[in-house]
């Protein structure tokens, strides 16, 4: 299944992809968070699909992130060997993990605002997984029973914030519109590997990023059972990926998002999505 969430932001309604059309769920009554994951909402929902008479959701309408509020938005930083390279970073021996604010979550169509003060606004492509179930201390060879499906992220980073005002990388990770999710959730029967998807992201009709996470420097059964070492995974809960080369922090000279750039960003299966950069008013 496909699954999205349209309408304005903060009163969006639940939605389906069938055959490349949309479609209104809403009246299955439940939102696609925490709760819905947690008691087996995707085997309800495909059941519900069976006798549902659903109505088609108006091409124009505003896509909002196909999953509702998370508890947690994980990343994983340094993922791809030629991202840690181009940055001068060593390849990590344990997953890099850092965390973004679920405040930083639009759609995949909405725009990106550039933080007050910031000068080095980027880019990054990932593959994020879903988690279905609860889970700690799971095991790797377990992982992937506790996967529900994939979205599209794109991980937008203030560098400056990140890496030279002290702490963490939170900083630069977590700022308002810094999460665009979609335009749909992908159940996990939908990507059958995860591990040799192309990923790739233009800024102004330019190539910047073209990758594949075939170039995994983890896979993402290690992530899940790396992760929830450290923290209980909710159902709902996204754990971001990493990004491949072609950051602008790893240009030379650097490169940074200015008022106006179009950003364009797509994972084999997960669609495409679009933003444009607007400053904070």
């Amino acid at each position: 299944m496909k699954l999205i969430r349209f309408g304005e932001p903060g009163k969006e309604k639940t939605g389906i992809i069938i055959d490349g059309k949309r479609f209104d769920t809403s009246v299955f009554g439940e939102d696609y968070g925490e709760a819905f994951f947690e008691s087996d909402g995707l085997a309800r929902l495909s059941d519900f699909l069976k006798t549902a008479r659903l109505q088609e959701v108006p091409a124009n309408l505003r896509l909002g992130s196909p999953l509702g509020r998370p508890s947690k938005l994980v990343c994983i930083g340094l993922n791809y060997r030629d991202h840690a390279e181009e940055t001068g970073a060593k390849i990590p021996t344990e997953p890099v993990i850092f965390m973004k604010s679920t405040t930083a979550i639009i759609g995949p169509y909405d725009d990106i605002l550039i933080p007050r003060n910031s000068k080095k606004t980027d880019w990054e492509v990932e593959l994020a997984i879903v988690i279905g179930k609860k889970t700690t201390y799971v095991d790797e060879a377990d992982a992937m029973d506790y996967v529900a499906g994939y979205v599209l992220h794109n991980d937008v980073s203030e560098r400056e914030f990140q890496m030279e005002r002290g702490g963490t990388w939170d900083k630069g990770k977590g700022c308002d519109t810094f999460a665009p999710l979609g335009p749909f959730f992908a159940t996990k029967d939908e990507i059958p590997d995860p591990h040799h998807l192309r990923l790739w992201l233009k800024v102004n009709g330019q190539t910047m990023q073209d990758g594949s996470t075939a170039n995994f420097v983890f896979n993402v059964p290690y992530l899940v059972s790396y992760t929830s070492q450290f923290m209980t995974l909710l159902p709902g809960d996204i754990i971001s990926t990493g990004t491949p080369a072609g950051v602008g922090l790893g240009m030379k000279p650097p490169v940074y998002l200015k008022a106006g750039d179009v950003v364009e960003l797509g994972v084999d299966g997960l669609g495409e999505s679009r933003q444009v950069v607007r400053d904070y008013k």
